[in-house]
């Protein structure tokens, strides 16, 4: 039955296809896209029922730009299954995308299924000095913590540990603004939101701040960043009975190492008054072009991640993943995902989980 399901998924990705991209470009003014993917995991993890779970996820996005400076934008996320994201008792999700728990009642907001919807404004200074200005439903993972080569979830990692940083606590898909500033090599960006409920089921504020500078050199491009994230104080403190802010610093480097090879990396550290799962993480791996093997648009890619361990039950947590990505046309892809995550309890009486996942994903994006 579990090969059925995938076989199933592909066809209809690859049946669907064709009519989504012949609706790509209505005009110069008016497109749509998105992507549908679905994957399936197989978890095989010590003190733990073996279980194999799937999702598909799917976003679809309009974009009217009635001249060069104005864009309205939407996107809308729909989802059939959460994988093994509520199955495993590892603390990091094994699939970070927005499945069907994330796209119901966001944030607390009592909205499903509108994930973003904004409108943006950029001034022209000159052909290589640009600000622009965003306002409304926006996700602020689109405007930090970037990296080229572990930032996608649908084309890259599936671990949320080399996603994004999951010490660091950037939200997604609520009311704010943003600003971008591009000048030459350097490049600001800066995101304020209100978040509508947290864990602890309070609202807040969230200030988010970027500086990056890419760097083009006999290697390649690559591309550095420095980012703070700050809240406001409605996070609890480790005994319930305060509220606290939340404040890290963070690194999110990349680099091309000639035509086959990338590198990246992720570091970041975070206050540790509020209760956190995490305080630090250390993160990086390669990205290796299909040039290598004469398939251009392949890939593999490799990742590792150590989480150090908050103030609450979590010592650490290793994740080491490994991806091949197949690319069969010009929207299709589908990917082998290998995962192993190692979770460590400060009580040793709590049972830890080891184990491996493994997974395939196909992802269409249109």
């Amino acid at each position: 039955m579990k090969h059925i399901a995938m076989k199933a998924l592909i066809t209809t990705l690859i049946t669907v296809l064709p009519v989504s991209a012949l609706a790509y470009e209505i005009n110069d003014k008016l497109s749509i896209g998105g992507v549908l993917a679905g994957a399936y995991q197989y978890q095989a993890v010590d003190d733990d029922e073996d279980k194999g779970r799937g999702a598909v996820p799917f976003q679809a996005e309009m974009s009217f730009t009635p001249d060069e400076k104005n864009e309205f934008f939407a996107k809308f996320g729909f989802a059939a299954g959460n994988g093994l994201n509520d199955q495993t008792r590892f603390t990091l999700a094994s699939w970070a995308a927005d499945l069907e728990d994330d796209v119901k009642d966001i944030n607390g907001r009592n909205r499903d299924y509108l994930i973003t919807a904004w409108y943006k404004y950029t001034f022209q200074f000159s052909e290589e000095h640009t600000l622009g200005l965003s306002g409304g439903i926006i996700d602020a993972t689109d405007y930090l913590d970037e990296n080229a080569y572990a930032n996608d979830e649908y084309t890259q990692f599936m671990n949320e540990a080399l996603v994004n940083g999951p010490h660091v606590f950037v939200p997604s898909y609520d009311l704010g603004g943003a600003l971008e500033w591009e000048m030459s090599n350097f490049s600001a960006k800066a995101v304020v939101m209100n978040v509508g409920e947290n864990d602890d089921g309070n609202g807040h504020q969230f200030y988010g701040a970027q500086l990056g500078y890419t760097l083009s050199s006999p290697l390649g491009e690559g591309t550095y960043r420095v980012i703070v994230d700050r809240t406001s104080k409605q996070f609890l403190d480790k005994q319930g009975n305060h509220k606290e802010h939340l404040m890290a610093v963070g690194l999110s480097f990349d680099q091309q190492l000639g035509n086959i090879f990338g590198a990246w990396i992720r570091f970041g550290w975070q206050d540790d008054k509020a209760a956190v799962g995490y305080d630090a993480i250390y993160s990086g791996g390669i990205n290796i072009s299909g040039s290598l093997w004469e398939r251009e648009n392949d890939n593999i890619g490799l990742g590792y991640a150590y989480l150090h361990g908050g103030n609450l039950d979590i010592d650490q947590t290793q994740v080491f993943e490994g991806y091949y990505r197949l690319v069969l046309n010009e929207y299709l892809a589908v990917t082998a995902d290998v995962q192993y995550i190692k979770d460590d309890y400060k009580e040793s009486s709590v049972p830890e989980p080891e184990g491996v996942i493994l997974g395939v994903r196909a992802t269409a994006e249109f």
